[in-house]
């Protein structure tokens, strides 16, 4: 705590101040794109494994297979991504960016880009490379899964 007992100043509380204002504003700068965090996370999920199955998507995430469908199904309408049947087992579908999902993910990176120079920019670049490996120090030690938003598990 801080020296004001109206400012609490722990870094769990820190974390949290700063992850609500940082989801915020991601929120804000990507639905400019009109997509949600929700869509980007299951975008960039599928462009670093193009072809992963629904199933381990879901496996990924935390979350049940039926729910995988309901997340994606938009992100099909939209045109972003594809279900292709597996060669390998007719049963399960593949997933895919298309064209246009391709062509999104680089609007979302460049937007993530910006959106994370904006919030680090009091930090030099060795500050924020040693923010960076405290923060996946703690992350790892709490057993969350890289790359993975825990919010999935919520919606």
């Amino acid at each position: 705590m801080s020296a004001s007992r109206n400012r609490p100043m722990g870094v769990a509380f820190l974390l949290a101040q700063l992850g609500a204002h940082a989801a915020g504003r991601f929120a804000a700068r990507v639905a400019e794109l009109g997509l949600s965090p929700s869509d980007v996370g299951l975008l960039r999920m599928i462009a670093l494994q193009p072809g992963r199955s629904q199933q381990s998507l879901a496996a990924d995430l935390g979350v049940v297979p039926s729910r995988v469908t309901a997340l994606l199904d938009p992100l099909d309408r939209a045109g972003l991504v594809e279900r292709r049947r597996s060669a390998g087992d007719r049963r399960n579908h593949e997933l895919h960016l298309t064209e246009q999902g391709a062509k999104v993910m680089e609007d979302i990176r460049k937007t993530a880009m910006a959106h994370e120079a904006d919030l680090t920019s009091c930090l030099s670049p060795d500050q924020r490379g040693q923010l960076l490996a405290l923060l996946e120090l703690v992350a790892a030690d709490q057993g969350l899964t890289p790359g993975v938003h825990p919010g999935y598990r919520r919606s």
